[in-house]
């Protein structure tokens, strides 16, 4: 892995107009809520196509990756936006091969630009511990990808490595954000999925904060797949896949919290007083 209005000085000898426009704060929501109604009805459309992509050829992992460098290199530039891709590419990877030790075939990881990469399951983990473990296995190897290039600026200097290591360090972050469909959200499928309504929440505040595309996907694709699952909640084979052993449970914990520390030490460390458009 985005004007400010002065009010006029009053006048000492009549009151200001009355105004009929709403506060800006109402206006925002009405635009957001007509955007959310309309991503709402392509929902399933848009979820089509992504399920369809893998099936082409044309989009194999290579081709993607190419075509993703191309379009993160009229931002960045060609090597920032090759480091980026493969920090992806490794993120990704993690899934796929625990993916594959838990028995479930998958695809290989496909690019599409400005929203990251993917990886398509063919079959559901069969258990809770099973889909948490594939959802850390990508921020666990993707985090180790980012000691690359931090490894790199240790000895060059050049500080283009240091900005990968912090986007590396803040991508795999981010994807802890116990919110469906991220990784830290299957991890809670082991842990409380009851924090899927605790960080859909914040991920909502974050998303008024810092409006993007990105964000609006994940509220909308999070929120069907989080109520999908509440109403299936106390179906017969959802207690069992929630069925957890204690001991599974603490060890998820602990892997997820640990991680998430130490990318927050890795975002610190790595930080640079710049923007994108001075790499």
């Amino acid at each position: 892995m985005q004007p400010q209005a002065y009010p006029l000085p009053e006048t000492p000898t009549a009151p200001p107009p009355q105004s009929n426009d709403r506060p800006t704060w109402r206006r925002a929501l009405g635009v957001l809520a007509a955007l959310g109604v309309l991503a709402f009805k392509f929902a399933a459309k848009f979820k089509a196509l992504l399920l369809l992509v893998p099936k082409l050829k044309l989009f194999t992992t290579s081709a993607s990756m190419l075509v993703s460098i191309g379009a993160y290199s009229l931002i960045w530039g060609w090597r920032f936006a090759v480091g980026f891709v493969l920090l992806l590419l490794v993120h990704e990877l993690g899934h796929v091969i625990q993916l594959r030790r838990e028995g479930i075939p998958a695809s290989a990881p496909m690019f599409i630009p400005f929203l990251g990469a993917l990886v398509a399951m063919k079959a559901l983990p069969k258990d809770a511990a099973a889909e948490a473990r594939v959802g850390l296995a990508g921020p666990v190897l993707g985090s180790l990808a980012a000691l690359v290039p931090l490894g790199i600026y240790g000895l060059t200097g050049d500080e283009l490595f240091k900005a990968l290591a912090f986007v590396g360090f803040f991508l795999n972050l981010f994807n802890l954000l116990p919110v469906l469909p991220l990784d830290g959200g299957r991890a809670m499928a082991a842990l409380s999925p009851w924090m899927w309504f605790v960080g859909y929440a914040l991920l909502v505040a974050a998303t008024f904060a810092f409006p993007n595309p990105i964000m609006i996907l994940i509220l909308l694709f999070g929120g069907l797949e989080t109520w999908r699952r509440f109403k299936q909640r106390k179906s017969p084979e959802s207690r069992e896949f929630h069925r957890v052993p204690t001991g599974t449970r603490v060890a998820i914990a602990a892997v997820y919290l640990l991680l998430a520390a130490g990318l927050a030490v890795g975002m610190d460390a790595t930080f640079l007083d710049r923007d994108f458009g001075d790499v």
